[in-house]
């Protein structure tokens, strides 16, 4: 029976610009939201944001390349470097044909078409650049990801909203269980702190208001929560079937075991109310793991810090656990320190799983300082905690009412 492993990692957030300056920043309980510089803060509500700081190009692009492409897409070929480095995976040694990409996005190259659009306003259609839209089409990503590294086989492009970095690692292990792939990049990016992105989601009054202390605006299951913090940023997994691995003596970070994904068929961005598209996602998922809710050690819940989400997606793990298992269980939010990634977050947060099972350490839920009545299970408030975890969830739930779930657990032969 073929089983799936992560032996490579890549992160680009908000908290660092690499794996580990992320992970040591998640642990000591970092907080990677600033006053908004992508756009004009003045004209927004909100006026907070978790950009990526010291981003450079020019080490992942020749200066032509870097025109060509969008911010989302330069960190997808970064971020799947950074994996593939850590996997001590040469491509140039494997048979291309074997090795997919699927690599998502939720919104894509919208600083691309602001760009543009603004170009063709003033001067005129033939000014607009013939790389439009190349630069601008989400499965760019996955596409000049193969391109970089000569990587032939399976390439998709979920775009599943908040959940796509979640589908994109479910999805990539089923190829690899079903024999398509000895080995696929996973992941997903996201770019689009842009007037017109962050201006949507103002107008939405989605946004947290809490400008005061930039640092403190994400405030998931905290009973002053107003609104999410709009991040960017990049996650990419490497996951590879097990005999492939061991052939190479890869170092193996944690087991992917199962995926359940699910859809609220409720409304176009709340999710129903009675958490019980979410719920199902994580039995799904526990059924295709073969594990049982007592077994799970750690949830890294989808934690917003929208006022509905964390409500519901609390009430949705008791209905999967059991309320009295829900109330043992380890939960943080590390979108309290990086944002909301849209949709590179599942993909993120899978890679926090995977260092969380491989180092016991528990990121915590950060801002959190006022109790909600709602919300009342132990999401690790504002400390990390060292602790055995064998197997870990984590959850995105996405506009449109998407659900998606994996499950990681510890290697074992």
């Amino acid at each position: 029976m073929t089983r799936v492993v992560i032996t490579g990692l890549g992160m680009l957030t908000p908290v660092g610009i690499t794996t580990q300056e992320s992970w040591e920043g998640f642990k000591l309980g970092k907080s990677g939201t600033r006053v908004l510089t992508q756009a004009d803060p003045s004209q927004f509500n909100s006026r907070v944001s978790a950009e990526v700081q010291g981003f450079d190009p020019s080490k992942y692009f020749t200066p032509k390349e870097t025109k060509k492409t969008d911010r989302f897409v330069q960190f997808a070929v970064a971020t799947a470097r950074m994996a593939l480095e850590d996997a001590a995976l040469d491509p140039k040694k494997e048979d291309p044909y074997r090795i997919g990409v699927l690599v998502g996005s939720g919104i894509g190259g919208l600083r691309t078409i602001e760009e543009q659009h603004k170009i063709l306003l003033e001067k005129g259609a033939g000014r607009v650049s013939p790389f439009l839209i190349p630069m601008l089409i989400v499965n760019m990503a996955p596409g000049q990801i193969s391109i970089a590294f000569g990587l032939k086989g399976p390439n998709n492009c979920v775009a599943t909203a908040c959940a796509t970095g979640s589908n994109a690692i479910g999805d990539a292990f089923k190829l690899i269980l079903r024999g398509e792939a000895d080995v696929m990049l996973a992941g997903g990016s996201e770019s689009c702190i842009t007037p017109l992105g962050f201006g949507g989601f103002d107008s939405m009054r989605a946004l947290s208001t809490h400008n005061e202390n930039p640092a403190t605006a994400s405030r998931p299951f905290d009973a002053t929560r107003n609104g999410f913090v709009m991040g960017e940023g990049c996650g990419v997994l490497v996951l590879e079937a097990l005999e492939h691995a061991k052939k190479r003596n890869a170092r193996i970070y944690a087991e992917v075991v199962g995926y359940g994904m699910t859809s609220d068929a409720s409304h176009i961005t709340a999710p129903d109310p009675t958490g019980a598209g979410a719920a199902r996602a994580m039995t799904n998922a526990m059924k295709d793991a073969g594990v049982k809710p007592e077994e799970i050690d750690y949830i890294n819940a989808h934690g917003t810090s929208t006022p509905l989400n964390d409500k519901v997606e609390t009430k949705a793990i008791k209905v999967a656990l059991g309320e009295e298992i829900a109330k043992k269980v380890r939960i943080s939010s590390t979108k309290s320190m990086t944002g909301h990634l849209l949709g590179a977050a599942g993909a993120v947060e899978g890679a926090i799983c995977a260092l969380v099972i491989k180092e016991g350490i528990i990121p915590p839920t950060i801002n959190y300082k006022t109790p909600d009545p709602d919300c009342d299970l132990n999401y690790v408030p504002n400390q990390a905690e060292r602790n055995k975890v064998r197997i870990a969830m984590s959850n995105s739930l996405g506009f449109g009412g998407h659900n998606a779930c994996v499950i990681f657990r510890e290697f074992q032969e």
